[in-house]
C-alpha cells in the first residue's frame, strides 16, 4: 500500500510538472507572435457546389504591422495588432486574446449576433481560447484548442463561425456566415495564419455552403526600428483602448445574447470610437470619464431584448 501511495504521489508530481512545462511552452509560442512584421494577406476562392457560381477575384494586400502584448497575466495574453500605413499613419488593427482553460465563450450566430456558450472544464483542460476582435474591439470569433509542439513544429488550430471579413462585408450579401478553420503556426521567419474557410448561407439554423476559400497570411519578422511610429502611437493611446476593452468586458460579463446594429445615424461603431479616442487624446485623460463616454458611444448600437424578440 505504501509503495502504491508513493508511486501515485510521484505520478501526480510528474504530471503537474509536465503540465506547467507545457503551459510555459504555449505562452512562449503565443508571445513569439509579438514584434514588427512585413505582412501579406492572400485569399482565393477554391470551390463552389453550384456550377454557375461566379468566382470572385483573388484578394492580396500587405503592409507593416506591429504586434504587442497589451495585457499579460498567468492565464491571459492580449495581443494588439497595429497596421502602419505609409510612414506615419497608424490603424488600430485586429486583436487576439489568449485565455488558458477558459470555459466562457461568445459564438457567432448570424446577422451581427453572438450567443454565450459555456464549455465543460474537462473539455478545455490544457487548452487556450483565442478570442478575436474587430478594430473597435467588437467581437468576431472565438474557439478553444490545444497548442501542439511536436517534430519541431508549434501550431494551434480551431474552427469557429464568424461574420464576413472586412474585405467583403461591404461588398457582398450572398452569404452571411464565414466558418473559419484557423491555423496559427510559428515559422523560422515569424509565423503564418492559414485559413480554410466556408462561405455559408445560414437560414433558420440550416447551413448551405456557397463557396470555399483558402487564406494564407504571412508574418515575416523585421527590425523593431521599422515599427517605432506604431510603438509611439500605442504608448500615447493604450490607456484609452484599455478602457474600451473594459467597457466591452462589462457587456460580455452579462453573458446575454448580444446583437448589434451596423450603423447608427449613418456611422459605423468604429468611426465613433476612433473619433472619441482622438478627441480624448487632446485633453487631460481621465479613465472614469472616458469609460462613461465609451459606454455612451456603444449603447446605441446594441439591439435591446425587446428588439431581439421582434426580429
Amino acid at each position: 500500500m505504501r509503495k502504491l501511495l508513493i508511486l501515485s504521489m510521484v505520478f501526480i508530481v510528474a504530471n503537474t510538472y509536465a503540465q506547467k512545462k507545457k503551459k510555459q511552452q504555449d505562452i512562449e509560442a503565443i508571445k513569439s507572435m509579438c514584434g514588427c512584421y512585413e505582412v501579406t494577406f492572400n485569399f482565393a476562392e477554391t470551390f463552389a457546389s453550384e456550377k454557375d457560381y461566379e468566382f470572385h477575384d483573388n484578394y492580396k494586400t500587405g503592409g507593416l504591422e506591429w504586434v504587442t502584448a497589451a495585457e499579460e497575466s498567468n492565464d491571459k495574453i492580449v495581443l494588439q495588432h497595429l497596421l502602419i500605413v505609409g510612414d506615419t499613419m497608424i490603424i488600430k488593427h485586429w486583436r487576439q486574446d489568449w485565455l488558458y482553460e477558459n470555459t466562457e465563450l461568445y459564438t457567432y450566430y448570424k446577422d451581427k449576433t453572438w450567443k454565450p456558450v459555456t464549455l465543460p472544464k474537462e473539455q478545455v483542460k490544457g487548452q487556450w481560447t483565442q478570442k478575436v476582435y474587430q478594430v473597435d474591439d467588437e467581437p468576431r470569433y472565438e474557439g478553444s484548442a490545444t497548442w501542439i509542439h511536436t517534430d519541431g513544429r508549434h501550431y494551434w488550430e480551431n474552427t469557429a463561425d464568424a461574420p464576413l471579413p472586412r474585405r467583403e462585408h461591404t461588398k457582398r450579401s450572398d452569404y452571411n456566415v464565414m466558418k473559419r478553420r484557423n491555423r496559427h503556426e510559428l515559422t523560422a521567419e515569424g509565423w503564418i495564419h492559414e485559413q480554410d474557410n466556408d462561405k455559408v448561407i445560414r437560414e433558420s439554423d440550416k447551413d448551405v455552403i456557397l463557396a470555399q476559400e483558402k487564406g494564407l497570411n504571412t508574418y515575416k519578422k523585421v527590425s523593431d526600428e521599422q515599427c517605432q511610429v506604431a510603438k509611439k502611437w500605442w504608448k500615447e493611446n493604450e490607456q484609452y483602448w484599455a478602457d474600451v476593452r473594459a467597457v466591452w468586458d462589462e457587456l460580455f460579463n452579462t453573458r446575454k445574447e448580444l446583437s448589434f446594429k451596423s450603423k447608427v445615424e449613418d456611422k459605423l461603431l468604429f468611426q465613433r470610437l476612433f473619433s472619441l479616442g482622438d478627441e480624448l487624446s487632446s485633453k487631460e485623460y481621465n479613465s472614469e470619464n472616458a469609460r462613461q463616454l465609451i459606454r455612451k458611444a456603444i449603447q446605441p448600437y446594441l439591439i435591446s431584448d425587446i428588439e431581439l424578440a421582434s426580429k
